[in-house]
Formats: C-alpha cells, sequence, structure tokens
C-alpha cells in the first residue's frame, strides 16, 4: 500500500507526538473545516462521552498509551474496528490522512481557539 508525501509527513509528525518527553506536553493540534466537520460527525459522539469507554479527546493520559503503539496498529485498529470503536470509526468519507489528523487532535491538548471543533 503506497502513502502519499503529506501522509508521510502526518505519520512523521504523528510519531513525534508518540516520542514526546515525560515532561513535554505535546502542542495542539487544529483541524481544517473539513476535517472538523468529520470530527463533529464521526468521533464526536463516542470521543466526548465518557460512558463509551472511548479514549476521550484532548485526554493525554488515555492516549498516551494508544499512541505509544505506534501509527500502524493506530490505524489498523480505526480501519478495522477495535473493541467498541466499529471500522472507520464510522467514517467511510475519511482518507488515511484524515483519520492520522483526527487521532492527532483528539491525542493532544485541546486547541486554544475551539472554534476548530465546533458546528
Amino acid at each position: 500500500m503506497k502513502i502519499s508525501a503529506q501522509a508521510t509527513i502526518l505519520l512523521g509528525a504523528f510519531l513525534l507526538l508518540a516520542g514526546c518527553g515525560e515532561d513535554k506536553t505535546p502542542e495542539p493540534v487544529n483541524l481544517t473545516q473539513r476535517q472538523a466537520s468529520l470530527y463533529q460527525a464521526s468521533c464526536h459522539t463516542c470521543h466526548t462521552v465518557p460512558e463509551t469507554g472511548a479514549p476521550q479527546s484532548h485526554d493525554l493520559a488515555a492516549w498516551k498509551p494508544r499512541v505509544a503503539q505506534g501509527e500502524d496498529t493506530l490505524l489498523d485498529h480505526i480501519l478495522n474496528g477495535f473493541n467498541g470503536m466499529p471500522p472507520l470509526g464510522q467514517c467511510i468519507e475519511c482518507s488515511r490522512e484524515d483519520f492520522i489528523a483526527l487521532t492527532r487532535f483528539m491525542a493532544a491538548p485541546a486547541p486554544k481557539d475551539k472554534e476548530e471543533t465546533k458546528q
């Protein structure tokens, strides 16, 4: 499976997030308007309701062990489903790049300007 140059850059940035030291908090990640719409339609429902069991958006402690598994494992879980997560996170219009950006967004601190996640 071939990955585009943009996806490679995003994967590299994702790996940097995974390699953050104990004392360094990752930077917030802003989504594009399209990705913010995808987040609202597909991710928001489960990743903002603790009762679902999904790691909550911007809960660094919950995401840390998941990010530590590496992007291949995370993408596999997203694409094929894992535990309570349905395959593709019910986002059939999401590309691999979208999944990476959305995961980075949820695994990072909340942006100071939450406008990216509203709508």
